[in-house]
Protein backbone atom coordinates (compact mmCIF):
# COMPACT_ATOMS: atom_id res chain seq x y z
CA UNK A 1 0.00 0.00 0.00
CA UNK A 2 0.99 3.50 -0.43
CA UNK A 3 2.85 5.29 2.77
CA UNK A 4 0.54 8.09 2.31
CA UNK A 5 -2.16 5.84 3.17
CA UNK A 6 -0.59 3.96 6.01
CA UNK A 7 0.22 7.06 7.49
CA UNK A 8 -3.41 8.71 6.89
CA UNK A 9 -4.73 5.69 8.05
CA UNK A 10 -2.57 4.71 11.18
CA UNK A 11 -3.59 8.41 12.45
CA UNK A 12 -6.69 7.94 11.98
CA UNK A 13 -7.06 5.10 13.93
CA UNK A 14 -4.80 7.28 17.13
CA UNK A 15 -6.91 10.15 16.75
CA UNK A 16 -10.60 8.32 16.99
CA UNK A 17 -8.96 6.78 19.89
CA UNK A 18 -7.69 9.77 21.65
CA UNK A 19 -11.03 11.25 21.06
CA UNK A 20 -12.35 8.77 23.14
CA UNK A 21 -9.47 8.58 25.33
CA UNK A 22 -10.26 12.04 25.81
CA UNK A 23 -13.36 11.79 26.62
CA UNK A 24 -12.95 8.52 29.43
CA UNK A 25 -9.73 10.74 30.85
CA UNK A 26 -12.26 13.97 31.75
CA UNK A 27 -15.00 11.34 33.02
CA UNK A 28 -13.03 9.64 35.62
CA UNK A 29 -12.00 12.83 37.07
CA UNK A 30 -15.15 14.07 37.47
CA UNK A 31 -16.34 10.52 38.69
CA UNK A 32 -13.13 10.46 41.21
CA UNK A 33 -14.57 14.75 42.40
CA UNK A 34 -18.55 12.66 42.54
CA UNK A 35 -17.14 9.70 44.49
CA UNK A 36 -15.41 12.00 47.24
CA UNK A 37 -17.30 13.13 49.89
CA UNK A 38 -17.92 16.63 49.58
CA UNK A 39 -15.47 18.21 51.97
CA UNK A 40 -13.12 17.00 49.93
CA UNK A 41 -12.17 19.06 46.76
CA UNK A 42 -9.11 19.07 44.72
CA UNK A 43 -8.51 20.96 41.42
CA UNK A 44 -8.60 20.17 37.33
CA UNK A 45 -5.07 21.20 37.09
CA UNK A 46 -3.37 18.19 36.97
CA UNK A 47 -5.23 17.02 33.80
CA UNK A 48 -3.59 19.71 32.17
CA UNK A 49 -0.05 18.49 33.22
CA UNK A 50 -1.03 14.81 32.56
CA UNK A 51 -1.99 15.45 29.27
CA UNK A 52 1.40 17.47 28.33
CA UNK A 53 -1.09 20.44 27.75
CA UNK A 54 0.21 23.00 30.51
CA UNK A 55 2.64 25.67 28.56
CA UNK A 56 -0.37 26.09 25.50
CA UNK A 57 -3.09 26.23 28.69
CA UNK A 58 -0.91 28.96 30.14
CA UNK A 59 -0.88 30.87 26.83
CA UNK A 60 -4.52 30.47 26.54
CA UNK A 61 -6.47 31.21 30.40
CA UNK A 62 -5.62 32.52 33.45
CA UNK A 63 -6.56 30.40 35.94
CA UNK A 64 -6.85 26.48 35.63
CA UNK A 65 -10.38 26.43 36.72
CA UNK A 66 -13.14 23.61 36.17
CA UNK A 67 -14.32 25.47 33.46
CA UNK A 68 -11.34 26.66 31.65
CA UNK A 69 -9.83 23.11 31.83
CA UNK A 70 -12.80 21.68 30.33
CA UNK A 71 -12.98 23.70 27.63
CA UNK A 72 -9.20 23.45 26.81
CA UNK A 73 -9.39 19.42 26.83
CA UNK A 74 -12.71 18.85 24.99
CA UNK A 75 -13.84 21.83 22.70
CA UNK A 76 -11.20 24.33 22.26
CA UNK A 77 -10.15 23.58 18.45
CA UNK A 78 -6.85 25.84 19.84
CA UNK A 79 -5.33 23.10 21.19
CA UNK A 80 -4.50 20.07 19.22
CA UNK A 81 -4.87 17.62 22.01
CA UNK A 82 -8.66 18.68 22.57
CA UNK A 83 -11.55 15.90 21.82
CA UNK A 84 -12.98 18.32 19.29
CA UNK A 85 -9.05 18.84 17.29
CA UNK A 86 -8.51 15.06 17.55
CA UNK A 87 -11.84 14.93 15.82
CA UNK A 88 -10.97 17.14 12.97
CA UNK A 89 -8.01 15.27 12.68
CA UNK A 90 -10.00 12.09 12.27
CA UNK A 91 -12.56 13.56 10.20
CA UNK A 92 -9.58 15.03 7.69
CA UNK A 93 -7.56 11.67 7.61
CA UNK A 94 -10.92 9.98 6.63
CA UNK A 95 -11.37 12.48 3.75
CA UNK A 96 -7.81 11.73 2.38
CA UNK A 97 -8.92 8.19 2.35
CA UNK A 98 -12.21 8.13 0.82
CA UNK A 99 -11.29 5.57 -1.72
CA UNK A 100 -9.92 3.23 0.79
CA UNK A 101 -12.76 3.54 3.97
CA UNK A 102 -16.28 1.80 3.22
CA UNK A 103 -18.81 4.72 3.07
CA UNK A 104 -20.62 4.08 5.77
CA UNK A 105 -17.28 4.87 8.06
CA UNK A 106 -16.65 8.13 6.54
CA UNK A 107 -20.33 9.08 7.13
CA UNK A 108 -19.84 8.38 10.69
CA UNK A 109 -16.74 10.27 11.49
CA UNK A 110 -18.22 13.00 9.72
CA UNK A 111 -21.62 12.63 11.76
CA UNK A 112 -19.75 12.26 15.12
CA UNK A 113 -17.37 15.60 14.38
CA UNK A 114 -19.82 17.54 12.90
CA UNK A 115 -22.55 16.89 16.57
CA UNK A 116 -19.77 17.19 18.80
CA UNK A 117 -19.27 20.37 17.46
CA UNK A 118 -22.66 21.48 17.62
CA UNK A 119 -22.81 20.25 21.02
CA UNK A 120 -19.60 21.49 22.34
CA UNK A 121 -21.09 23.92 24.62
CA UNK A 122 -22.93 21.10 26.60
CA UNK A 123 -19.51 20.01 28.10
CA UNK A 124 -19.18 23.16 29.81
CA UNK A 125 -22.88 22.23 31.80
CA UNK A 126 -22.00 19.53 34.84
CA UNK A 127 -25.23 18.39 34.52
CA UNK A 128 -25.29 17.81 30.61
CA UNK A 129 -20.84 17.03 30.13
CA UNK A 130 -21.33 12.99 31.49
CA UNK A 131 -23.93 12.62 28.25
CA UNK A 132 -21.66 14.61 25.82
CA UNK A 133 -18.40 12.81 26.80
CA UNK A 134 -20.45 9.73 26.78
CA UNK A 135 -22.06 9.89 23.25
CA UNK A 136 -18.36 10.69 22.22
CA UNK A 137 -17.43 7.66 23.64
CA UNK A 138 -19.94 5.31 21.83
CA UNK A 139 -19.46 7.08 18.31
CA UNK A 140 -15.90 6.34 18.16
CA UNK A 141 -16.82 2.75 19.36
CA UNK A 142 -19.49 2.46 16.79
CA UNK A 143 -17.08 3.40 13.92
CA UNK A 144 -14.20 1.16 15.33
CA UNK A 145 -16.61 -1.22 15.03
CA UNK A 146 -17.77 -0.47 11.40
CA UNK A 147 -14.16 -0.54 10.16
CA UNK A 148 -13.84 -3.83 11.65
CA UNK A 149 -16.87 -5.19 10.08
CA UNK A 150 -16.51 -3.67 6.92
CA UNK A 151 -12.67 -3.54 6.07
CA UNK A 152 -10.37 -6.03 4.38
CA UNK A 153 -8.27 -7.45 7.26
CA UNK A 154 -5.33 -6.71 4.95
CA UNK A 155 -2.24 -3.90 5.93
CA UNK A 156 -4.25 -1.18 5.78
CA UNK A 157 -6.46 -2.43 8.40
CA UNK A 158 -3.49 -3.44 10.62
CA UNK A 159 -1.90 0.43 10.29
CA UNK A 160 -5.46 1.26 11.53
CA UNK A 161 -5.04 -1.48 14.64
CA UNK A 162 -1.36 0.24 14.84
CA UNK A 163 -2.63 3.56 15.65
CA UNK A 164 -5.22 2.31 17.67
CA UNK A 165 -3.33 -0.14 20.32
CA UNK A 166 -0.49 2.63 20.55
CA UNK A 167 -2.92 5.53 21.07
CA UNK A 168 -4.81 3.25 24.09
CA UNK A 169 -1.87 2.60 25.61
CA UNK A 170 -0.51 5.44 26.52
CA UNK A 171 -3.97 6.87 27.15
CA UNK A 172 -4.44 4.24 29.65
CA UNK A 173 -1.20 5.13 31.87
CA UNK A 174 -2.69 8.68 31.51
CA UNK A 175 -5.79 7.53 33.05
CA UNK A 176 -4.03 5.93 35.44
CA UNK A 177 -1.47 8.81 35.96
CA UNK A 178 -4.86 11.02 37.15
CA UNK A 179 -5.74 8.54 39.77
CA UNK A 180 -1.79 8.54 41.24
CA UNK A 181 -1.37 11.97 40.96
CA UNK A 182 -5.04 13.27 42.62
CA UNK A 183 -5.43 10.80 45.54
CA UNK A 184 -2.00 9.18 46.60
CA UNK A 185 -0.08 12.08 47.13
CA UNK A 186 -3.02 13.35 49.73
CA UNK A 187 -3.69 16.21 47.37
CA UNK A 188 -7.04 16.84 48.28
CA UNK A 189 -8.16 18.73 51.14
CA UNK A 190 -11.23 19.10 53.00
CA UNK A 191 -12.74 22.20 55.27
CA UNK A 192 -11.10 20.98 58.00
CA UNK A 193 -7.63 20.73 56.07
CA UNK A 194 -5.67 17.76 54.34
CA UNK A 195 -7.86 15.03 54.44
CA UNK A 196 -7.19 11.19 54.49
CA UNK A 197 -8.64 9.31 51.46
CA UNK A 198 -7.61 6.00 52.75
CA UNK A 199 -11.25 4.70 53.34
CA UNK A 200 -12.09 5.86 50.06
CA UNK A 201 -8.87 3.91 47.91
CA UNK A 202 -11.26 1.36 47.16
CA UNK A 203 -14.20 3.38 45.94
CA UNK A 204 -11.47 5.14 43.82
CA UNK A 205 -9.81 2.12 42.12
CA UNK A 206 -13.04 0.84 40.95
CA UNK A 207 -13.74 3.93 39.42
CA UNK A 208 -10.39 3.84 37.50
CA UNK A 209 -11.35 0.47 36.27
CA UNK A 210 -15.62 1.86 34.92
CA UNK A 211 -13.86 4.29 33.27
CA UNK A 212 -11.75 1.98 31.39
CA UNK A 213 -14.93 -0.32 30.96
CA UNK A 214 -13.16 -2.62 32.73
CA UNK A 215 -14.63 -3.61 36.33
CA UNK A 216 -16.11 -6.72 35.32
CA UNK A 217 -13.39 -8.27 33.24
CA UNK A 218 -11.18 -6.89 36.24
CA UNK A 219 -13.85 -9.34 38.90
CA UNK A 220 -13.34 -12.21 36.93
CA UNK A 221 -9.55 -12.22 35.87
CA UNK A 222 -8.21 -11.50 39.45
CA UNK A 223 -11.20 -12.59 41.95
CA UNK A 224 -10.74 -10.98 45.20
CA UNK A 225 -11.28 -7.75 46.42
CA UNK A 226 -10.61 -4.36 44.53
CA UNK A 227 -6.73 -3.26 45.36
CA UNK A 228 -4.40 -0.75 43.98
CA UNK A 229 -1.43 -3.44 43.19
CA UNK A 230 -4.09 -5.87 41.79
CA UNK A 231 -5.67 -3.21 39.94
CA UNK A 232 -2.30 -1.51 38.72
CA UNK A 233 -1.23 -5.16 38.08
CA UNK A 234 -4.25 -5.81 35.92
CA UNK A 235 -4.08 -2.49 33.39
CA UNK A 236 -0.49 -2.44 33.03
CA UNK A 237 0.28 -6.67 32.66
CA UNK A 238 -3.19 -8.40 31.37
CA UNK A 239 -2.82 -10.02 28.22
CA UNK A 240 -6.39 -10.24 28.03
CA UNK A 241 -8.47 -6.76 28.46
CA UNK A 242 -8.16 -5.16 25.35
CA UNK A 243 -7.15 -1.74 27.24
CA UNK A 244 -4.58 -2.96 28.95
CA UNK A 245 -0.76 -1.79 28.42
CA UNK A 246 -0.02 -5.69 27.62
CA UNK A 247 -2.85 -6.21 25.88
CA UNK A 248 -1.89 -3.41 23.39
CA UNK A 249 1.80 -4.19 23.12
CA UNK A 250 1.14 -8.09 22.31
CA UNK A 251 -1.19 -6.72 19.72
CA UNK A 252 1.73 -4.02 18.53
CA UNK A 253 4.19 -7.10 18.16
CA UNK A 254 1.54 -9.18 16.27
CA UNK A 255 0.57 -6.68 13.94
CA UNK A 256 4.43 -5.51 13.04
CA UNK A 257 5.71 -8.69 12.86
CA UNK A 258 3.26 -8.82 9.87
CA UNK A 259 5.31 -5.79 8.18
CA UNK A 260 8.41 -5.95 6.43
CA UNK A 261 11.71 -3.90 8.55
CA UNK A 262 10.08 -4.70 11.64
CA UNK A 263 12.77 -6.04 13.91
CA UNK A 264 14.10 -3.10 15.64
CA UNK A 265 10.62 -2.16 16.52
CA UNK A 266 9.58 -5.53 17.68
CA UNK A 267 12.79 -5.44 20.16
CA UNK A 268 11.64 -2.23 21.49
CA UNK A 269 8.36 -4.15 22.33
CA UNK A 270 10.12 -6.67 23.68
CA UNK A 271 11.90 -4.05 26.11
CA UNK A 272 8.75 -2.24 27.42
CA UNK A 273 6.96 -5.95 28.02
CA UNK A 274 10.06 -7.38 30.01
CA UNK A 275 9.95 -4.01 31.75
CA UNK A 276 6.54 -4.38 32.93
CA UNK A 277 6.92 -7.75 33.89
CA UNK A 278 9.82 -6.14 36.32
CA UNK A 279 7.59 -3.97 38.14
CA UNK A 280 6.84 -5.25 42.08
CA UNK A 281 3.38 -3.74 41.93
CA UNK A 282 3.12 -4.25 45.86
CA UNK A 283 5.58 -1.72 46.58
CA UNK A 284 4.62 0.90 44.11
CA UNK A 285 4.04 4.01 45.38
CA UNK A 286 2.43 7.11 43.89
CA UNK A 287 6.26 8.81 43.17
CA UNK A 288 7.43 5.55 41.37
CA UNK A 289 3.94 4.93 40.12
CA UNK A 290 4.32 8.38 38.20
CA UNK A 291 8.07 7.86 37.07
CA UNK A 292 6.97 4.51 35.55
CA UNK A 293 4.03 5.79 33.46
CA UNK A 294 6.46 8.70 32.45
CA UNK A 295 9.25 6.01 31.05
CA UNK A 296 6.42 4.18 29.42
CA UNK A 297 5.33 7.33 27.82
CA UNK A 298 8.78 8.22 26.46
CA UNK A 299 8.38 4.50 25.51
CA UNK A 300 5.47 4.99 23.40
CA UNK A 301 6.71 8.29 21.85
CA UNK A 302 10.27 5.85 20.51
CA UNK A 303 7.43 3.32 19.06
CA UNK A 304 5.70 5.73 16.97
CA UNK A 305 8.82 7.77 16.14
CA UNK A 306 10.48 4.71 14.55
CA UNK A 307 6.90 3.39 12.84
CA UNK A 308 6.93 6.09 11.04
CA UNK A 309 10.17 6.86 9.86
CA UNK A 310 10.19 2.73 8.79
CA UNK A 311 6.74 3.19 6.91
CA UNK A 312 5.83 6.73 6.46
CA UNK A 313 6.98 9.63 3.78
CA UNK A 314 6.69 11.68 6.12
CA UNK A 315 8.55 10.38 9.49
CA UNK A 316 8.54 11.58 13.06
CA UNK A 317 7.04 15.05 11.88
CA UNK A 318 3.43 16.52 12.00
CA UNK A 319 0.85 13.99 10.63
CA UNK A 320 -1.44 14.34 7.94
CA UNK A 321 -4.86 16.16 9.40
CA UNK A 322 -2.98 17.58 12.09
CA UNK A 323 -4.43 20.28 13.96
Amino acid sequence: MLSGHAESIYWLGRYVERAEDGARLANVHANLLLDLPRKYTFGWAPLIAITGGAGLFAELYREPSERNVVRFLISDEKNPGSILSSLACARENARLLRDLLPREAWEQVNELYLRAKQDAGHSLAQGRRYDYLEAVIRGAQQLTGTLAGTMAHDYPYDFLRLGLALERADMTTRIIDVRSANLLDGSAKSDDGPGDLAPFETIQWMSVLRSLSGYQVYRQTVRGPVSHADVLRFLLTDTRFPRSIGFCLAQMDTLLRRLPRSSAITRDIGQLVGELERVDFDRLDRQALHRYTDELQIGFGTLHDRISATYFLTGPATPPGSA
